[in-house]
């Protein structure tokens, strides 16, 4: 009893001597003077709070009582364990804040406290050389700085997001998946080990084999059990260069099949992403600063007005002694597949231009003003089952046009995935990311009501309702849910072990309100 009422007992004496009245009816209201007591190598920021209150959605906004900037691990747990010992009266709650890509304010807490997690990058990078190798990196290290210096030593981690300047600890915290997903599985199933700062405070090292429990808690946890501060990423030998190939198809039929038939090979590409193209005008035009065309001619006369294509994009790694071999695959490959002959493009590049190529676009959208704009992202996971009943009644009926941005689809094997982790999934061996990647600029500086997102908003809505009426078995991936209902069942049979976790390992509540599955209460949670 009396070690909770500790921190209150220092601050009053504190005030006391500096003669401030103690007539305080909330006590979060002390909390930029309470958390000025915490013995800290970093330290925390009370004003100019704004940026801490947005995110790549741009349409949530929670302002933060504070920031801690982290010079250590042991500053986060410090500041879990004193907001811990205020107990369940006290509504202060944590967040920990990667690179801020989060979309529907996950990382964002109102009158809290946000853990800039970047504080602490390159704190801990090692790579580890061997028969197994792997490297050591923070929480807060973004992917591509993870690759730059696994690179040097001819290595690199084998899964992908297809955007690198994003955390370790925010990919890992829901499950990380690009064209690799197939082979190697999403980036949480290539994590040797974590440590894990947890609700209560307690730094916690856990893998496989220790304390395995909280490790398959934290993979895909929504940043619900902990903090994750370290990670031990499995490592491969990193090719030089990478062939890009680009191809169309009108047949979604064709489409499906064939990378169904490619994710099932033993010997095929090392990356597969399919796209979704309605009604894009000038398209093969558009590939060319950066394809080159396989027949110029024929491709030049290939028309998309007013057309739902469907487009392959693969790669197949190489180093510079492999050149021919790597042709012949590729050759061998392409011939047991059905796309429109004339649209067949490719590019040679290196290993880091391909996997860095979001970053590019990236820069010519920042140009444009484009890029802090509000993203209505929507991420969906669909049955292999389902998917063509899905793009029948989502691809020209509810979606007429791409114009706003990329529509991903493309299959995954779930083998690849650990069902121990948090992260749900589809139950059918194969099943598919659909992700509608939308941006929605105001149509008007000066207007007050964004029209391009509503619009959006209103599409998604669509989407889902036709899922969940459909009974098409869907599962959001990085999902947004606003009742404990729709929690429920989104986790379906993990509910019960995702709540005991968290009484286990967050029994406060305190950690990622932003993702508004849990309130800070002492009520039990099941």
């Amino acid at each position: 009893m009396y070690s909770h009422n500790l921190p209150f007992l220092k601050l009053f004496m504190l005030l006391s001597l500096s003669g401030i009245a103690m007539h305080i009816s909330n006590p979060d209201l002390l909390v930029p003077a309470y958390l000025q007591t915490i013995p800290l190598n970093g330290h925390f920021l009370f004003q100019n709070l704004t940026e801490f209150s947005k995110d790549f959605g741009n349409r949530f906004s929670y302002e933060p009582s504070a920031v801690l900037y982290p010079a250590s691990m042991s500053d986060i747990s410090d500041t879990i364990k004193h907001v811990f010992e205020l107990g369940a009266k006290s509504g202060l709650t944590v967040a920990a804040r990667g690179h801020g890509h989060s979309l529907q304010g996950q990382a964002q807490v109102t009158g809290g406290i946000v853990i800039r997690m970047e504080s602490l990058q390159g704190t801990q990078t090692m790579v580890h050389t061997g028969e197994l190798p792997y490297v050591d990196v923070s929480g807060g290290d973004l992917w591509i700085n993870v690759l730059k210096e696994t690179l040097k030593h001819g290595l690199a981690p084998m899964s992908w997001t297809d955007y690198l300047h994003l955390t370790v600890g925010g990919t890992l915290s829901n499950a990380g998946v690009s064209g690799q997903a197939f082979r190697h599985g999403p980036q949480v199933s290539n994590v040797y080990e974590l440590e894990v700062v947890t609700g209560k405070g307690d730094i916690m090292k856990c893998s496989a084999k220790e304390n395995s429990d909280l490790f398959y808690a934290a993979l895909g946890g929504l940043g619900q059990f902990g903090i994750i501060t370290r990670a031990r990423i499995a490592l491969e030998p990193a090719p030089k260069m990478v062939k890009w190939i680009r191809v169309l198809y009108s047949d979604f039929m064709a489409f499906t099949e064939d990378q169904e038939m490619l994710i099932s090979m033993e010997k095929t590409f090392d990356y597969i992403e399919g796209f979704v193209i309605i009604n894009r005008t000038g398209l093969l035009n558009n590939w060319r600063s950066s394809f080159k065309p396989q027949d110029p001619v024929q491709a030049s006369q290939f028309n998309s007005d007013g057309r739902t294509l469907f487009c392959l994009e693969m790669t197949k790694n190489y180093n510079p002694d492999e050149v021919e071999t790597m042709e012949q695959e590729v050759v061998q490959l392409l011939s047991k597949l059905r796309y429109v002959s004339s649209t067949l493009f490719q590019s040679e590049v290196t290993y880091m231009e391909f996997l860095d190529r979001v970053h590019v676009s990236e820069k010519k959208l920042r140009s444009q003003g484009l890029w802090e704009v509000p993203h209505p992202w929507l991420n969906l996971l669909i049955p292999r089952s389902k998917i063509h009943e899905f793009a029948k009644e989502v691809f020209g009926k509810i979606l007429t046009d791409t114009s706003n941005g990329p529509i991903l689809l493309y299959p995954v094997n779930r083998s690849k995935w650990d069902n121990r982790t948090s992260v749900v999934i589809p139950k059918e061996e194969v099943f598919y990311l659909v992700a509608f990647l939308f941006s929605a600029p105001s149509p008007s500086p000066t207007s007050e009501k964004n029209e391009n997102l509503e619009i959006a908003l209103q599409k998604n809505k669509k989407v889902v309702e036709f899922c969940n009426n459909a009974n098409i078995g869907m599962k959001q991936y990085l999902p947004h849910h606003t009742t404990q209902k729709e929690w429920r069942a989104h986790f379906g049979d993990k509910w019960e072990t995702f709540c005991r976790r968290k009484q286990a390992y967050d029994p406060l509540a305190m950690l990622a309100p932003g993702q508004r599955i849990f309130h800070k209460s002492p009520l039990p949670l099941l």
